[in-house]
């Protein structure tokens, strides 16, 4: 990843804060609004982080609100969209076991005032949906890029292991209805919006999403039922691939980037065999273990959030019991060989958190395929290019038009 500009201590503070910066490029931050928060933050420390943010995001949230009160829509849609993500931003690291009891009031902030934002909006019309799931629903975003109903080529797209369906209108939605493309965003379980509200936590069985996801799309004038691609991002990197196995209406998928095994995560720092590792992950009882992971939490901060979010998203009690759960997220044993639609894999050449898997997941795929690397001398080579957001999404739709486009 490039040089810190900031929080040189702290990879995991800097990475969260050109996250911000990234989505500059589709007006979700300012530059002096970043930087400015960023200063006044204590590093390392989630209070400090979460204090300012907060400070942050209700000063221009206000300012939005005096805009709109006084007619100027346009501001007052631009003030809403940053707000959004610095709230978002605000709530990042107050998950746990329990959760910072502050965290539902952010997040909550964080959707009122991307729902302002979107309501302003009138090319493209972005209206909040509820998607059937089993006997609930899940939340939404459907992007139109005209008032025809005509059928367009279907983005359906999903962060991963923290985004919110919010977040994707700056890294990916708007650059997707832009280009002219249907847009249905949203959160699965175990991310924001399901986990916040209805406490439905992660599956590895992921198709069990997308399907009644895909159903939905399929009822929508604006979506042309024979070209719907699906784009994951982040862990979205193994779960949109899973559901492309058994779900084969998709005419496209895209990884970004893209996730083998979660599993090697979970296993690579414990001693011995793959197989002896998940037999002490998967154990009644294994001590020392549950004091190694106690350990980590203790001497790495990168480390402790990864494993309080894992705890909160899963719905485990312990941090052993969160590294099993990824043993479950794999794309082994044959799974991504049944992969039938043209197949989009991203490579990050940098990348903190899956470095290696990308290669994987592209060499056992048996469909069309490419492999997409994005490098340091771009801007773009940490997970999921922050810092390169147009050059990476020119990269992915410019594949994604071509892949979908009608055949004479």
């Amino acid at each position: 990843m490039m040089k810190p500009l900031m929080f040189p201590d702290n990879p995991q503070f800097w990475y969260e804060t050109l996250r911000s910066m990234s989505h500059i490029a589709y007006g979700g931050a300012d530059f002096g609004e970043v930087v400015s928060t960023a200063e006044r933050i204590k590093e390392g420390d989630y209070d400090s982080w979460h204090a300012e943010w907060m400070a942050t995001a209700d000063r221009v949230a206000a300012e939005a609100r005096r805009a709109l009160d006084a007619g100027h829509t346009v501001s007052a849609r631009d003030g809403f969209l940053r707000a959004s993500n610095y709230y978002r931003s605000a709530e990042f690291f107050q998950h746990g076991h329990p959760c910072d009891p502050r965290h539902d009031h952010a997040y909550d902030r964080s959707v009122a005032c991307f729902r302002s934002a979107a309501a302003l909006y009138t090319t493209p019309r972005i209206e909040a949906v509820r998607i059937p799931y089993e006997d609930t629903t899940l939340p939404g975003y459907l992007y139109r890029a005209d008032d025809t109903g005509t059928p367009r080529p279907t983005l359906i797209m999903h962060s991963g292991f923290d985004g919110t369906a919010e977040e994707l209108h700056f890294s990916g939605a708007l650059a997707a209805v832009e280009r002219g493309y249907t847009v249905l965003a949203f959160d699965g379980p175990g991310q924001p919006g399901p986990r916040h509200h209805q406490g439905l936590v992660f599956r590895p069985d992921w198709e069990n999403v997308i399907t009644p996801v895909i159903d939905f799309a399929e009822t929508l004038p604006e979506v042309d039922n024979s070209r719907i691609a699906l784009l994951g991002s982040s862990m979205g990197g193994v779960l949109a691939p899973r559901a492309a196995a058994f779900e084969h209406r998709l005419a496209a998928l895209i990884a970004v980037d893209g996730v083998y095994d979660l599993g090697q995560v979970s296993t690579r720092h414990i001693p011995g065999d793959r197989e002896e590792a998940e037999r002490l992950l998967r154990a009644d009882s294994a001590p020392e273990l549950d004091a190694r992971f106690e350990q980590i939490t203790t001497q790495d901060a990168t480390a402790r959030w990864a494993i309080n979010h894992g705890m909160y998203v899963m719905g485990v009690e312990t941090p052993r019991a969160f590294s099993a759960s990824y043993l479950d997220y794999t794309l082994a044993d044959g799974i991504a060989e049944r992969i039938q639609c043209p197949t989009l894999v991203c490579d990050a050449e940098e990348d903190e958190f899956f470095k290696g898997q990308p290669e994987q997941l592209y060499d056992h795929l048996t469909c069309p395929k490419t492999l997409m690397l994005f490098t340091a001398e771009e801007g773009a080579s940490a997970h999921c290019h922050p810092g390169a957001m147009r050059l990476a999404l020119a990269r992915i739709y410019d594949w994604l038009d071509t892949t979908l486009a009608p055949t004479a």
